[in-house]
């Protein structure tokens, strides 16, 4: 199970490259590579979370309350990268969102690693 896992997180991994390499490349326009990525962070996330919690050889110890604050988080990202996608191609570009969701994406990263 450990290649499993380890193969969600490169899946996780990937999906973060595409939040933040859409958004450094898109600016100011949300493409569809972030929303696609910050489709990806959030299954990835929950399966690992599922995986880690679920499987007991694999010897996770979850911190459910950064869990909880990356989740939400990831859900923000999705939310504002679906929106100002959706307003792009109505030719509507709202830059604001695409940087909101680009810095979340970010921030999560921070959280990801300096939270310990």
């Amino acid at each position: 199970m450990t290649v499993v896992y380890n193969l969600v997180v490169v899946a996780h991994l990937l999906g973060l490259a595409a939040v933040i390499g859409g958004y450094a490349v898109g600016q100011p326009v949300v493409n569809e590579v972030m929303v696609w990525g910050a489709r990806a962070q959030i299954v990835t996330g929950l399966v690992l979370v599922g995986m880690a919690d679920g499987i007991g050889s694999l010897d996770k110890h979850l911190v459910m309350a950064k869990i909880v604050v990356k989740l939400v988080i990831a859900v923000a990202v999705a939310g504002l990268a679906e929106v100002g996608r959706a307003d792009a191609k109505r030719g509507n570009v709202i830059a604001w969102m695409t940087h909101a969701a680009g810095i979340l994406a970010i921030a999560n990263v921070f959280v990801a690693v300096l939270w310990k």
